[in-house]
């Protein structure tokens, strides 16, 4: 049995966008924004690792608290703002009803934003909680907790309240998103933050969490918009959907666990870190079936949306084969705490999500606003920027932590001589991560001119054929 997304009803279509545009286009808005603050942030973070001394005059603009807070924006302000849209229009598009509760979502997405500015703002103040991926400040957390809640109500009501009782892949990884991400931020607050936990088990918990953030969060709403693009702008059915369901179930149950691959060498119980390395080989099942499930958006070409989920979806098949094999014991002695690491989170957050988040943007975004993109050129600048961009900075740290962890394997190697020896390789990563500020930009500017541009032609006649809203990457 094959069944795609594409059956959804389209006369429908035009009511369903007209009730999301204003909390969604906010939500882009300011996922957009926060991607260009975050790749600000970034470069200066980037440039600090091969020229230390850069802007650290001022305590604000230190690299722990640059670092801190550009992984804040962009994980908080770039990814969450841009899943929640992506996902919530998903659902109400395949739930063949307008959006419920936008007004809720609304408030709730400008209570988000509102609340992580603070928190950006209090980490270069230096009350950042020193935990990856929640350095935010305990004071925002509770109240970002429940502008969540607000925004995620709309989607599951969507889900609730469909018209056909039969579910897609794509609601399976969006409504997984939409709640396990208020299950691990609470209880990663309540055992870090509130109530915290002492000794190593800190270090498990946190580790705990930054796994679930991306592999059952973060992946779940790309790979919810990727099924749902690919069947409904190529024509063609998702290859071998039955299997699907098997590559769900395997993420969701085992994608926790592989997080103990991180604490290897660590003052741990053995069991935690065999567990994550038998996680992460188990894993390779599911990025094998998406893998066969997807893998026509890589011959699919023409379609902007399809040709950033290509990207992407490499980007995520390759960042799961990494993370098996840097599983290994004797493969984490060279690479674990060095810039390897970094590499592999870049490609996975940088590339695989974001990049088929950037797709799902290119198809909805004129759906949303009722009119097609208005520079073919600045769709094309944005993709070759950010492609090149990727290629250089995961290309670089990944050169740069091999050589740092074969550097630190040798006692007689200084670390003077290590930095010299990466310097190199760190100036071709801060080089691509200034290509991929680049792009944010022509896709901020781009965005804003969809945004205010007169309307061009009507777009309500269009639904029927997806790709008549794109403009084709050339």
């Amino acid at each position: 049995m094959t069944t795609t997304a594409s059956t959804t009803l389209e006369p429908e279509a035009g009511e369903i966008d007209v009730s999301a545009r204003g909390p969604l286009l906010l939500l882009l808005g300011s996922a957009i924004s926060w991607l260009v603050a975050g790749g600000v942030l970034a470069l200066i973070a980037s440039i600090q690792l091969h020229t230390p001394g850069f802007l650290t005059h001022c305590a604000w603009f230190t690299h722990g608290r640059m670092q801190a807070a550009q992984e804040t924006a962009l994980v908080y302000g770039w990814a969450i703002n841009a899943g929640l849209a992506v996902a919530l229009w998903l659902l109400a598009r395949l739930g063949g009803a307008p959006l419920r509760t936008p007004g809720l979502a609304f408030i709730g997405t400008i209570f988000w934003n509102l609340a992580l500015t603070v928190g950006v703002i209090g980490i270069f103040l230096g009350d950042q909680t020193g935990f990856a991926f929640l350095q935010l400040p305990a004071y925002v957390q509770p109240i970002m907790l429940v502008a969540y809640a607000a925004i995620a109500v709309a989607g599951v009501l969507s889900w609730t309240g469909r018209r056909k009782a039969f579910m897609f892949a794509t609601h399976w990884y969006a409504v997984a998103a939409l709640f396990v991400f208020p299950w691990v931020f609470s209880v990663a607050q309540v055992m870090l933050l509130f109530a915290p936990v002492h000794g190593t088990l800190q270090a498990v918990v946190a580790t705990w969490f930054g796994q679930n953030l991306g592999a059952l969060v973060l992946a779940p709403f790309a790979l919810a918009a990727v099924y749902y693009l690919l069947p409904k702008i190529s024509g063609r059915p998702v290859n071998h959907y039955d299997y699907a369901a098997h590559a769900f179930w395997v993420l969701l149950v085992i994608g926790g666990w592989a997080g103990g691959r991180h604490l290897i060498g660590g003052p741990v119980p053995a069991w935690v870190v065999t567990a994550g390395i038998i996680a992460s080989v188990l894993l390779l099942f599911h990025y094998v079936v998406v893998a066969v499930n997807l893998g026509g958006v890589f011959c699919a070409g023409g379609s902007t949306a399809l040709r950033f989920s290509a990207i992407g979806l490499l980007a995520y098949l390759l960042g799961g084969a990494l993370n098996a094999v840097t599983s290994i014991r004797g493969v984490a002695q060279f690479t674990q705490f060095t810039f390897f690491s970094v590499a592999q989170t870049q490609l996975l957050l940088g590339g695989a999500f974001t990049f088929i988040i950037f797709g799902a943007i290119y198809f909805l975004a004129p759906r949303l606003a009722g009119k097609p993109w208005p520079s073919a050129k600045l769709i094309c600048a944005h993709f070759t920027a950010v492609l090149l961009g990727l290629v250089l900075n995961v290309g670089g740290l990944l050169v740069a932590g091999w050589i740092q962890g074969a550097d630190l394997n040798q006692a007689s190697v200084s670390f003077p001589t290590i930095a010299g020896h990466v310097h190199g390789w760190l100036l071709v990563a801060t080089a691509g991560q200034a290509l991929m500020l680049l792009g944010s930009l022509a896709l901020a500017f781009n965005f804003k001119w969809l945004l205010f541009v007169s309307v061009v032609q009507p777009a309500a006649g269009l639904f029927r054929t997806p790709a008549a809203l794109e403009v084709p990457v050339p």
